[in-house]
């Protein structure tokens, strides 16, 4: 297993020795996938179903499987750059999804089982997807949708064969288990991730498959110099997500490692633990809000044995106080990290070589330059506020946004990304995160748009304006506030605010649904008809405060 990066004795060292080395042509596939397989024992996945049976994927099985599905695809009438939709969980199945499109030169789209039927039909006709593979759980969802996704061709169900649909491994088991993968481009697209706004609809980060080696130097930096011997990583991470996918299982993979993986629905912090053990896990990506779950099983560490060495966490602030109870009884630093699908873990700790101010985001990454920039694109002094930046090029940002040469453009300002966080770089050179840029909630390290929860709202015909804003939580960072004014004629009423609960929750995703909903009479607008949701945030904190 040889490591991107060069272990050092201090931050500064490891970060100066740094250099990229980017090839031309490159196929993740090659690296995550075939490079493992000819070792026969070397286990790439280890999956706990829903009643905890545990199934044990080989690299070996991965290529296999990978390279039946890559010929079925084509024999289906793909071609390159046709894309495919894997709307799924931590299944195998989704794994071997990926890795065979980039093997066949495909273009998988993760897909969260968590969304519903507006989100996912978004997510079909934007990116033109042609086949998609989906589990029982979820096929009526798509099954509804297909008059509405007239791209769609073929629909693949993992674990069933309904009507209008076929049975994955069915449709895979007589194709040649041999492939010869495609000679992508560094800068070919391998995957579309969606993200999620604060205007309009969710847009397609086209990620490139150079994308791939763009993580490593910061995930081995942030993991304490992964690989090392043994190395086992989980997280309840959802493989539709940066987080799950590139944080997690295709790094584990890339080293050659075991990655575990589970049915989980929701977070639980008692089979957490119970994971964590059986597995011996030594790495594991947790956010905030799981770890705070985890603290408050009572004398979780004196019943089970963990064999953690290192957690990054992030999507929130991890604060003092959780810190110093891992430093105290998991023996371990929280390494937070910071980025998003566009330009991922730019910055991050180490506390192997490195101090930990508890709250900040750490220092920029091996290979990434990054900068606290004004409205004009120049770096401002340590203790300044302005927008956290990275420079390009960088080969863990994405490539444009899909169909919006308007977004991309507004993504920069002059060589810089702008991720749309307001922070502040101390004198030492650590970031430290103040606010959003824009109106992004940030709940229980989901980020979410609240223009999708506010479309979905005004969807309801009781319903004449809707705004969402993020409201501080202990737990979760922020929860979902919905302020309603009501249709003429409607009379506010908790069997109402359900209503509409129940309104989103079946159009988005769970971790959408408002927990709040207050009737109004009117919003605050702008004189052009915008809400303005900061003042919303204000009136918030001035209640509490008062």
């Amino acid at each position: 297993m040889t490591s991107m990066l060069k272990r050092g004795n201090s931050y500064d060292e490891i970060y100066n020795n740094f250099h990229w080395q980017i090839p031309e042509r490159y196929n993740i596939a090659n690296d995550v996938c075939d490079r493992w397989a000819s070792d026969e024992t070397r286990v790439a996945l280890i999956y706990e179903d829903e009643a905890k049976n545990v199934h044990r994927y080989t690299f070996r099985d991965i290529q296999r499987h990978a390279n039946r599905f890559a010929n079925t695809l084509l024999a289906l009438g793909l071609t390159r750059g046709d894309r495919v939709t894997l709307l799924l969980a931590q299944n195998p199945e989704c794994a071997i999804g990926h890795v065979a499109c980039w093997k066949a030169g495909l273009v998988s789209g993760p897909c969260s089982v968590l969304f519903g039927g507006d989100a996912i039909a978004y997510r079909f006709n934007n990116g033109q997807t042609k086949v998609v593979v989906t589990d029982m759980a979820n096929y009526e969802k798509v099954n509804a949708l297909r008059a509405q996704c007239p791209t769609v061709q073929h629909v693949l169900v993992i674990d069933g064969a309904p009507e209008g649909a076929t049975n994955f491994w069915s449709a895979i088991e007589n194709a040649s288990d041999a492939f010869t993968n495609v000679d992508t481009e560094a800068e070919e697209t391998a995957w579309i991730s969606y993200t999620s706004g604060t205007t309009g609809n969710p847009k397609g980060s086209v990620q490139p498959h150079r994308m791939m080696l763009g993580h490593m130097p910061s995930l081995e930096f942030i993991y304490d110099f992964f690989p090392q011997p043994k190395d086992v990583l989980w997280s309840q991470a959802d493989w539709a997500w940066m987080a799950g996918l590139l944080d997690v299982l295709m790094p584990g993979w890339f080293h050659g490692c075991t990655v575990v993986a589970t049915a989980m629905k929701g977070f639980d912090p008692e089979y957490a633990y119970q994971i964590l053990e059986r597995h011996e896990v030594t790495l594991a990506l947790l956010t905030p809000t799981m770890l705070k779950l985890m603290r408050a099983v009572p004398d979780a560490l004196s019943r089970y044995k963990l064999s953690l060495r290192a957690v990054l966490s992030g999507g929130e602030s991890v604060g003092k106080e959780l810190f110093e109870w891992a430093d105290r009884e998991l023996n371990l630093k929280i390494n937070e990290g910071f980025g998003q699908t566009e330009c991922n873990v730019i910055l991050g700790n180490n506390g192997k070589v490195m101090p930990i101010k508890p709250g900040s985001l750490g220092r920029p990454t091996p290979g990434s330059i990054v900068a606290i920039i004004n409205d004009d694109g120049q770096e401002v002094p340590p203790g300044t506020m302005g927008h956290i930046a990275c420079k390009r090029p960088h080969p863990v940002m994405f490539r444009e946004y899909l169909n919006r040469p308007d977004a991309t453009r507004e993504k920069f300002i002059g060589e810089w990304l702008i991720t749309g966080d307001l922070g502040q770089m101390d004198e030492d050179g650590y970031f430290w995160f103040h606010g959003r840029a824009d109106d992004v909630i940030t709940s229980a390290g989901y980020r979410i748009g609240p223009s999708e929860i506010e479309d979905a709202l005004l969807k309801h015909p009781a319903v004449r304006m809707a705004a969402a804003i993020g409201v501080p939580d202990p737990v979760r960072t922020e929860i979902i506030k919905a302020f309603i004014i009501p249709a003429v004629g409607v009379t506010p009423s908790d069997a109402l605010a359900e209503e509409l609960r129940d309104s989103v929750r079946h159009r988005l995703a769970r971790h959408e649904v408002p927990r709040l909903i207050e009737f109004v009479e009117s919003l605050p607008m702008t004189t052009t008809g915008k809400i303005m949701r900061r003042e919303l945030r204000e009136q918030e904190k001035a209640k509490k405060d008062g």
